[in-house]
């Protein structure tokens, strides 16, 4: 199996494809398999690195919270390990949301961002009944599904991670639009119209990063990236061969 030694534990990743270094970032309770077919896409131009973090997909939960802190850090031990000086960042949700600060606060790291799905701090959330309509039950069976089909912790553990999940999600993160102004990677941010995360709130993130781009995705909600994969990565690789 394809684990890698990190320092919070060992780590499954896949790497596909050869070029420049990309690496994708899933979204809390998933793994590498929501992006499966973007992965799989993009690996016919990119070196395609897909980490799972801790508590997700093949990967086993670790001791403590969960915090974006730690997304990034776990994000960064990765790529050294790799040797990845730089890289393309594709991220999803959580995933979307370290990326951002990866990009902001490791510049030299990011070689250009593509943020989907992310919000800036928990008001960016819809109203719960709005976010009945981004996610249908058929969806969340699926991402629970797969965890009990690949996590090493077994299904009983699954609630352990949606607690920690919740608990993060009610505090974090906490990022001021203004510090995304230092952003200086290429960066298109992408989101579903009928999304988890408001489409004024993703127009927000858009507009905080110099010359960033926005893509709202029509009919698409939280899961856009399942849904509609074709699409996303026809936009995602229009995008990446902008910054070349």
């Amino acid at each position: 199996m394809p684990y890698l030694e990190l320092p919070d534990g060992p780590t499954y990743h896949e790497v596909a494809g050869t070029g420049e270094p990309l690496v994708l970032l899933h979204g809390g309770f998933s793994s590498l398999e929501v992006m499966r077919e973007v992965h799989d896409a993009l690996a016919l131009g990119f070196e395609v690195h897909g980490p799972e973090r801790p508590g997700h997909g093949r990967t086993a939960d670790a001791d403590g919270p969960f915090s974006y802190t730690a997304m990034v850090e776990h994000t960064l031990a990765y790529l050294d390990a790799m040797g990845v000086a730089r890289a393309h960042v594709v991220g999803f949700s959580d995933g979307a949301i370290a990326g951002l600060l990866l990009a902001r606060d490791h510049p030299d790291r990011v070689t250009s961002l593509v943020s989907i799905s992310a919000n800036l701090d928990p008001s960016g959330f819809v109203s719960d009944e709005e976010a009945t309509h981004s996610m249908s039950e058929q969806q969340h069976a699926q991402l629970r599904d797969e965890y009990a089909r690949l996590s090493p912790d077994g299904l009983a553990h699954a609630d352990a991670v949606v607690n920690k999940l919740v608990e993060l999600w009610k505090d974090e993160p906490r990022i001021p639009a203004p510090s995304l102004s230092s952003v200086t990677a290429p960066t298109l941010v992408m989101a579903g119209d009928r999304d988890m995360v408001a489409l004024e709130h993703t127009a927000v993130i858009a507009r905080s990063i110099p010359g960033a781009q926005l893509c709202i995705v029509p009919g698409a909600g939280h899961l856009l990236i399942r849904e509609c994969p074709d699409l996303i990565t026809a936009v995602i690789n229009r995008f990446l061969q902008g910054t070349k």
